[in-house]
């Protein structure tokens, strides 16, 4: 009966151990798995183990960097590298000798629910336009000569550029595929310009990036 009382006095303190909130956070297909402490876990005491599958494996595969750590995420980059797959990880804690039960994540596609950054601009003026080249952030996953393979090579990209000024709402000049753009600047005035990647394949936009150059008058 003393065991049995045992078991039963310690299964509260083990599920409150447990990690929650576990969850992939992806952006430009950098996954990383972050969680939050169990009720009864202590900061300075507690380590976490995670691991990780692919959808319809039976096993799941220790993250050897993420094995007894006290931090709360770990990049699972590498592990997710064939982007559209399906994948799990989950994570549980240990404290004073005691595991908490795993938890873990929805099923997470990183092609699908990354968030894509805002792209980067090169700009060229001219007499009275200026010629702007977009660039498409990259991903973390490297070629095999070096430098990182661009978001580009995973997605259908639309570019969108807009234009305001002193004198005009924000409107749209350009929409396609063509990385180059010459947009007209109004003279005298402040030109803002505003640029985002479409994925048309997602129907979601990435973050807008916003550039602004004063054009002097015409003498």
């Amino acid at each position: 009966m003393a065991g049995s009382s045992h078991l039963r006095g310690s299964l509260p303190v083990q599920e409150s151990q447990t990690p929650l909130r576990v969850e992939f956070r992806s952006f430009n297909l950098q996954s990383i798995l972050h969680w939050h402490p169990g009720s009864a876990s202590t900061p300075n005491n507690t380590v976490y183990f995670v691991q990780y599958k692919i959808y319809g494996e039976k096993e799941w595969t220790n993250k050897e960097e993420c094995w007894g750590i006290y931090e709360l995420s770990c990049d699972l980059t590498n592990e997710t590298s064939d982007v559209q797959e399906p994948y799990y990880g989950r994570v549980k804690a240990a404290s004073a000798g005691i595991h908490g039960n795993w938890n873990m994540t929805k099923r997470f596609i990183p092609w699908w629910e990354t968030k894509i950054g805002p792209l980067s601009i090169s700009v060229k003026q001219n007499n009275k336009s200026i010629q702007l080249t977009l660039h498409a952030p990259d991903s973390p996953y490297k070629r095999k000569k070096g430098g990182n393979i661009s978001i580009q090579n995973y997605y259908e990209l639309v570019y969108r550029v807009f234009i305001t000024n002193n004198s005009l709402d924000m409107q749209k000049v350009y929409e396609g595929t063509n990385d180059k753009v010459e947009v007209d600047m109004m003279p005298g005035s402040n030109n803002c310009v505003v640029a985002e990647i479409y994925l048309p394949e997602l129907d979601r936009s990435s973050m807008s990036t916003e550039i602004c150059t004063f054009m002097a008058p015409e003498k």
